[in-house]
């Protein structure tokens, strides 16, 4: 069972991968895969905050009915 990563670890894994093609390791022939890498966390990102997002409106509507 893999465990899920928190969106910070993940925010901060994208940030890495990002500064990975500025940096003095990128190499091209690696840079489409970590291309592909790197969109897949990003959008992994969005869809966390998405859920983040819906969960806050779910309690926000709760609190403000009482």
């Amino acid at each position: 069972m893999t465990e899920k990563k928190s969106i910070t670890t993940k925010i901060n894994q994208l940030h890495e991968a990002v500064e990975w093609f500025y940096g003095d390791e990128f190499q091209l022939d690696q840079a489409s895969a970590k291309y592909q890498q790197t969109i897949k966390l990003a959008q992994e990102v969005e869809q966390d905050l998405k859920e983040l997002k819906n969960q806050i409106e779910i309690i926000d509507k709760d609190f403000t009915k009482e």
